[in-house]
């Protein structure tokens, strides 16, 4: 099968490298900046000691689309704000039966896909795990999870394909109840916002109570939303997702013990959002914690915690506000609630 990934970045690179590792024709399409990196080749690390390559996936900056081929499955890997944009970049890749997998963090994105490709199979993709550049060449998945990908029907072939691509470097599943899968991603997600607020690596900003404390707050009003739309969220940690906030809140020495699995990243593992800030990008703050806020209040529930931290991040991106904000200040904004 011919394999597209369409923008491909740290995770799209991570994902194409390691299908193409196994043996699969893959094309990378992405920015010219980005791909120059991997001319010759790309290595994979992970946190348990997996490596390989370097492999050579094809190469194709988006100013070349035309070049591209046409492929039997695509993969969407650009962030949610650039999916209105990417849906007419892709026209030219689509054939009649392209499956396209959308592997976009927050709510929302495959629904887009769907009402532009109506008569090809769109599949929502979880990401559970995190990537990092380890080297311009060496991509580095530093968490536990693996890529979910939503089963549509009973005689659907994701399971086949989940069984063909499944290596030690790219753990896979299938699912057929993706939207809650999505909540409970969603949930974990909401610590993007934190850690790009706070600065300071996943790892470290755990360790502090005052920070867990905040991420705790974010979790407690996204469970209340999903309560209230009659969702159970599945287990994507060694914790069930209502336990966690509990969890968040034990004094620091506890945490350290009983929370080890959550603990169990490398020590420079970043967020997403803290890169998006860091090169001065626009985030995908509306999708992650903005998502809460619209679903809370649709349904006439609080969400005073998820409100300020999506407050706090669009001052940043206007440079209002600078990142590094301390764990005690950060607990405190979001306690006191919106201005």
């Amino acid at each position: 099968m011919q394999h597209l990934v369409f923008g491909a970045g740290l995770i799209g690179g991570y994902l194409g490298a390691a299908i193409a590792a196994n043996g699969q024709k893959v094309c990378l399409i992405g920015r010219a900046t980005v791909l120059d990196k991997w001319q010759q080749g790309i290595r994979l690390t992970d946190y348990q000691g997996n490596q390989s390559g370097p492999v050579t996936p094809e190469l194709l900056s988006a100013e070349r689309l035309r070049e591209a081929p046409k492929g039997d499955i695509l993969w969407l890997t650009v962030k949610c704000i650039a999916i209105e944009q990417a849906i007419r970049d892709m026209a030219p890749l689509i054939k009649a039966d392209t499956r396209i997998f959308c592997c976009q963090n927050g709510l929302g994105a495959e629904s887009l896909v769907q009402e532009a490709y109506p008569d090809n199979p769109v599949h929502r993709a979880v990401v559970g795990f995190n990537v990092t550049e380890e080297t311009d060449a060496t991509l580095h998945c530093g968490s536990e999870g693996c890529l979910t990908l939503e089963r549509l029907h009973a005689d659907d072939p994701v399971p086949t394909l989940v069984n063909t691509l499944r290596t030690p470097l790219l753990r896979m599943e299938y699912s057929n109840a993706m939207t809650e899968l999505q909540w409970a991603k969603l949930q974990l997600n909401l610590g993007n916002a934190v850690n790009a607020l706070a600065d300071i690596p996943v790892k470290s900003m755990l360790r502090q109570r005052a920070y867990r404390k905040v991420l705790a707050l974010l979790m407690d009003e996204l469970l209340g939303v999903a309560k209230a739309k009659g969702l159970r969220l599945p287990k994507l940690t060694a914790l069930p997702a209502a336990w966690i906030p509990s969890v968040l809140r034990l004094p620091d020495w506890l945490f350290e013990r009983l929370a080890n699995t959550m603990l169990a990243i490398d020590p420079k593992v970043r967020t997403s959002m803290w890169w998006d800030l860091h090169l001065k990008r626009k985030t995908e703050i509306a999708f992650l914690n903005g998502a809460v806020v619209e679903e809370a209040l649709s349904l006439g529930l609080g969400c005073a915690a998820n409100q300020v931290i999506h407050q706090l991040i669009r001052e940043v991106e206007q440079g209002i506000r600078q990142p590094g904000m301390q764990a005690d200040e950060l607990l405190r904004r979001v306690t006191t609630g919106p201005l």
